[in-house]
């Protein structure tokens, strides 16, 4: 495919972009926390809503969702294929349709299946897809810790629901890429000698704070399950490392960055960190948490601030675009979303790539 030929599906894809950052921009976000999920042997997740709908995700024939992105073609995101699941299970556990619960085991049974068990012992659920994010292309397969603190997320849920040991089995291996470098093949980063966990293994540190954020989320959740130590400091280890970053992330104590510092955050992705602070803050006992989370809060925002963070936002967004040219990313057109894919409603968990 030649340069005339791209051109005019990345300006349409631009210009709803921009339609979208400009016109539909609002500090309000339909997702809320859950403070049952806390409870011993919950099935809930931290996170919840029923009234946001993605229009990247479409569901394949077997009814798992495949996300679209203009520098990736369709591809099977494990993490958002987790996220889906633990969304039905909460349709479930609040309308008792089992339709839903079908619905998420077989998330579950496509996770498990999907599993890779490496050479090292570790599991993990890898992208099997090329990934451009700014100034970093990752190459298939490539993993995450944002991934992997869904995907244990979800299987925790799945395992206290049914008790199955297989899925045991995959849990007890799959916080094992926490505990190695980058450059060991793990998720693990350094900054000033303090452990983070990053999303995009390669990418300048600290990295993206809500993926960050989530697999603290897996990580307690498997501390929780099963009691081991190693489990334990993993967790504590990263708590300690974004208590020492979250000034990284900080807009005048009144807002978050994307990445580092690469541009204001979208509400959405602002408002998902705060709610992660909050579930972190009370899952941590770390007062700081709570903190940056009260002091993030949109409620808390004049109308001057307000005014403040949309312009900063679209200043900083489209200045990233021009530094990193994302306008020349180009997705393979044989990847597109194949027509027999039907329109997914569920949360948003991360906002991917333009």
């Amino acid at each position: 495919m030649n340069w005339k030929t791209r051109t005019p599906a990345a300006f349409k894809c631009a210009v709803r972009a921009l339609k979208k950052e400009i016109f539909g921009f609002s500090f309000d976000y339909p997702l809320y926390t859950v403070p049952e999920a806390s409870e011993e042997d919950s099935l809930h997740y931290y996170l919840y809503s029923d009234a946001l709908s993605w229009e990247a995700l479409r569901l394949d024939p077997n009814g798992i969702p495949m996300t679209w992105y203009r520098v990736t073609g369709a591809a099977y995101w494990p993490s958002y294929i987790a996220w889906y699941g633990l969304v039905q299970l909460g349709h479930y556990l609040r309308r008792g349709d089992e339709a839903n619960l079908k619905a998420f085991l077989k998330q579950v049974s496509w996770l498990e299946e999907n599993a890779v068990l490496r050479s090292d012992g570790a599991v993990v659920w890898p992208m099997n897809f090329d990934y451009p994010n700014g100034a970093v292309v990752l190459k298939a397969p490539w993993i995450s810790a944002y991934t992997q603190g869904l995907a244990i997320s979800a299987l925790v849920r799945a395992w206290r629901l049914t008790r199955r040991p297989e899925l045991l089995k995959l849990l007890r291996r799959s916080a094992d890429v926490f505990g190695l470098d980058v450059k060991d093949s793990g998720v693990r980063v350094s900054l000033d000698g303090h452990t983070l966990y990053t999303e995009i293994p390669g990418g300048p540190v600290p990295g993206i704070l809500d993926g960050f954020m989530t697999s603290l989320i897996g990580l307690h959740d498997l501390y929780a399950e099963t009691k081991d130590p190693i489990v334990g400091r993993l967790f504590e280890e990263g708590i300690a490392g974004l208590k020492y970053a979250l000034p990284r992330w900080d807009y005048g104590r009144k807002w978050s960055w994307y990445g580092c510092r690469a541009y204001l955050s979208p509400p959405a992705y602002h408002n998902l960190n705060c709610l992660l602070l909050d579930v972190l803050a009370r899952l941590s006992e770390q007062p700081l948490l709570a903190e940056y989370a009260q002091q993030w809060s949109p409620k808390q925002l004049s109308a001057f601030d307000r005014t403040e963070i949309y312009l900063g936002f679209v200043l900083t967004k489209n200045a990233n675009r021009l530094r990193h040219r994302t306008w020349r990313q180009k997705a393979d057109k044989a990847s597109a979303p194949s027509r027999m894919l039907v329109p997914a409603s569920l949360p948003q968990a991360s906002v991917g790539p333009e």
